[in-house]
């Protein structure tokens, strides 16, 4: 999606990809500089070591607890993270809504975009907030991170049991799977599907090409509305744009080579 949009604006560069050793996240940013890079997407494993990598980190992302989004700005490093505004832009372009007006799950809320998920949503002053993980004490270090910033405080953790889950389900508009489940067809059920209604917002991170992961699948046929990651990718990529260029990024662009290469 960057190269169209370089392509577009007229702007004389190129997107690549460059694989990083682990533990040399910094030494890459200073070479990255050297070579005339203006910025960078940073990926798993690298998010959390790119937080002690730059001079210079936004407050967003300092309470998000990542860097995704490198901008090199006069030989000097900021750190950006598009995980939770592109969640907000994402969750307003599918379902029309304000993450702040809602009543929030999220499944894998215990470390990376999950996290992120859930203190943007509790910055935005979401209604509700319910954090579900496989190990309830990772959920229960979010929760707490998130009392400590003092918002949301209708911030609970829900062990992940159908019998909880249904519970929750039943105070609950928008539902976010965080986890890497469902990018495959046999992979586990992530909620009873006789929990899913009709009146649910189901945004699942996965994206599978040519296919719905079984949660989006099951929301389906219950009624309710969907969203899947790509819109996500799509809104990240706009974010990471408009932080190197310091322009509004050409998004029907980077939405057609998005989808052109997932077709591939």
């Amino acid at each position: 999606m960057h190269n169209p949009a370089l392509q577009a604006c007229g702007i004389d560069a190129q997107y690549i990809r460059v694989q990083v050793p682990v533990g040399r996240v910094a030494e890459a940013f200073r070479q990255f500089a050297q070579c005339g890079f203006l910025g960078v997407n940073i990926t798993i494993p690298h998010k959390f070591e790119a937080l002690d990598a730059v001079d210079v980190l936004d407050p967003l992302a300092r309470q998000l607890g990542a860097v995704n989004t490198l901008a090199i700005r006069d030989g000097r490093f900021y750190g950006y993270n598009s995980d939770g505004p592109g969640f907000l832009r994402s969750v307003k372009e599918a379902f029309g809504a304000d993450v702040k007006d809602l009543r929030v799950l999220v499944l894998g809320a215990g470390g990376g975009a999950g996290r992120a998920v859930a203190v943007q949503s509790a910055l935005s002053g979401c209604q509700k907030l319910l954090l579900v993980n496989r190990s309830q004490a990772k959920a229960e270090m979010v929760a707490g991170e998130i009392h400590t910033l003092g918002c949301c405080p209708e911030t609970k953790v829900v062990p992940w049991d159908d019998e909880a889950l249904r519970a929750a389900l039943a105070n609950t508009d928008l539902i976010v799977n965080a986890t890497s489940l469902g990018m495959k067809s046999d992979d586990a059920k992530l909620l009873p599907a006789d929990a899913l209604q009709a009146r649910h917002l189901v945004f699942d991170m996965v994206y599978r090409a040519g296919g719905e992961t079984p949660l989006l699948a099951d929301a389906r046929l219950a009624g309710a509305r969907t969203v899947d990651g790509l819109t996500l990718l799509l809104h990240q990529g706009g974010i990471s744009f408009e932080h190197w260029f310091d322009r509004p990024a050409p998004l029907e662009v980077m939405r057609a080579g998005l989808q052109s290469a997932v077709m591939q």
